[in-house]
């Protein structure tokens, strides 16, 4: 599955656009690992426990999405995009969506 975020790709033909496509994970972090992440807010600096969860958080979400493509029989997914938020305290939703489509090498 190609995954890119222009709207199309290069030296391929879109033959059939199948609608947006999405994958979705809301993910929290323990209690102790939160407590100690807000201490680091104090001295400054990366919250490495935050970078993974979102990471993992995108790769979860990239994945739902592309099996909703396969699901709809899509060649690629256009237009990826990734949007987050906080929906709590130490909870971060993370959506993956894009254009699902067939297309032809041309």
């Amino acid at each position: 599955m190609k995954l890119v975020n222009i709207d199309y790709i290069p030296g391929c033909e879109i033959t059939e656009c199948l609608g947006i496509v999405k994958g979705t994970v809301v993910q929290s972090k323990n209690i102790g690992k939160d407590i100690i992440s807000g201490f680091k807010t104090i001295v400054g600096g990366e919250i490495k426990d935050y970078t993974d969860m979102l990471n993992q958080s995108r790769a979860i979400a990239t994945k739902r999405m592309v099996d909703e493509a396969e699901s709809l029989g899509a060649d690629a997914i256009i237009n990826v995009r990734y949007g987050s938020s906080s929906v709590m305290s130490g909870a971060a939703e993370v959506i993956a969506y894009g254009t699902a489509v067939k297309m032809n090498e041309k």
